[in-house]
């Protein structure tokens, strides 16, 4: 099993000696050093986030980036969201971003035969690798679909249709072998061949022994589909009518793998598979997915709202106004921001770690789209944690605009929903108070 380094968020990585590593800080290689350097250049080359910044010569700080990079030299390093403290145990970050993978991407939940999976105490890859082994064996044992693949070969028998022009064009001595052209019902086809090249990967990824004795058992059955040469061209023929349902099980886990619904992924030419997440989109994805499922009859969710502009200019309208979510129920609306970052409530000194800038944008955003009613409410939504159990006490820009800094709960064994202050009533947001993700 290779060695895992386990960190949170915005973790340093040096090559100095560190004495006791923890998930601030850990000690690495100096050629993984070096190659996560080069790799964070190529992702600044191509106008992709950063994924860490330098420091110094000998130092790299990560950035807000959460799931599993794997070195050319084998080494693990999983990112744990920054909620995580040190000395906490590394399970409670992993299954809280494997929750929020499910509910953010639309994965399909865990069934109740899935218990080992609960307690699977692996990075992130060696999850997502687990669960589409296990919705793989699943499809395997409803069934594969097969579907008729026309041939053309030359055969010294006769069988489907014979080919005429190409027949008349035989080189002398091979008219004893006939042109033909014929059908057969073979597995070769989009579905199966994306499945099948998610499969080796997997196989030749997998450091778990019961995930890889499963990955050669599946290799075994499905020996006779080749994998795809076109990820994007089969992943557009994937059919999803009736007779194809038992495979949308396995289609967003197998997407996961070859990095096509990943809001960032790894590419490169060794053998493991590594899995980013930006957790600030990720964070902003969850939160909406369990608002969603605790909204009152009546009550509507947008997300992204732009029909707002800060400013009109010589006729034209001028910076587009996108609040994160916009929240409407009958005449009233709420406007929700969704911020991954750590306030910290006793610090009143350093106004508890909000950025003045978010202000600003919740006080434009409030301007313009609640400026018909009498009474505005905008909310900034954290992570909850250690420094951030409760709500603020209500910001006021006006006699007219209130902002409330609202923590949503994450902590395992808690519902996962929205922390609403006590005087609830003067919010009255359209949400069941029982209802949780």
């Amino acid at each position: 099993m290779n060695n895992i380094i386990t960190v949170r968020e915005y973790a340093r990585l040096t090559t100095r000696a560190v004495a006791e590593p923890t998930l601030s800080l850990v000690h690495i290689d100096s050629g993984d050093f070096d190659w996560l350097c080069q790799l964070n250049r190529n992702y600044l080359v191509s106008h992709e986030p950063a994924l860490a910044q330098l420091e110094d010569s000998r130092t790299l700080r990560l950035d807000n980036y959460v799931g599993v990079i794997e070195t050319p030299s084998g080494q693990v390093i999983e990112i744990l969201p920054k909620t995580a403290l040190d000395g906490d145990d590394p399970r409670v970050g992993r299954e809280l971003v494997r929750r929020m993978l499910e509910k953010a991407l639309d994965l399909s939940p865990r069934e109740s035969g899935e218990a080992a999976l609960e307690l699977f105490d692996m990075p992130l890859s060696e999850w997502v690798m687990a669960r589409f082994l296990t919705a793989l064996d699943h499809l395997v044992k409803r069934g594969v679909r097969s579907d008729y693949l026309r041939l053309e070969a030359s055969e010294p028998f006769l069988r489907g249709q014979l080919d005429m022009a190409r027949q008349m064009r035989q080189p002398v001595g091979r008219g004893h072998h006939f042109a033909l052209r014929y059908d057969l019902f073979l597995p070769d086809r989009a579905e199966n061949r994306l499945l099948m090249l998610a499969l080796e990967k997997v196989a030749g990824a997998t450091q778990h022994p019961d995930s890889w004795r499963l990955a050669q058992e599946l290799r075994h059955l499905l020996t006779e589909v080749p994998t795809s040469r076109d990820i994007q061209g089969d992943f557009r023929q994937w059919r999803n009518d009736r007779l194809m349902a038992h495979y949308q099980g396995v289609k967003p886990w197998c997407e996961l793998i070859l990095y096509r619904s990943m809001p960032t992924a790894l590419h490169g030419a060794w053998r493991g598979i590594s899995l980013l997440f930006p957790m600030e989109k990720l964070f902003e994805n969850y939160v909406e997915t369990c608002l969603r499922q605790q909204l009152l009859a009546g009550a509507k969710l947008k997300s992204q709202a732009a029909n707002e502009y800060l400013c009109e200019h010589k006729g034209d309208r001028l910076f587009q106004l996108r609040p994160d979510l916009l929240l409407t129920h009958k005449e009233r609306r709420w406007v929700l921001d969704v911020k991954w970052k750590c306030l910290d409530s006793n610090d009143r000194q350093s106004k508890y770690g909000i950025s003045q800038a978010d202000l600003y944008q919740l006080f434009a955003y409030g301007h313009k789209y609640l400026r018909q009613q009498d009474e505005g409410h905008l909310v900034l939504i954290y992570p909850s944690w250690n420094q951030l159990k409760v709500p603020l006490e209500p910001f006021y820009y006006d006699d007219r605009l209130t902002l409330w800094v609202l923590p949503f709960e994450l902590a395992t064994g808690l519902p996962h929903r929205l922390v609403l202050p006590d005087s609830a009533s003067a919010l009255n947001l359209p949400l069941q108070s029982t209802s949780s993700c």
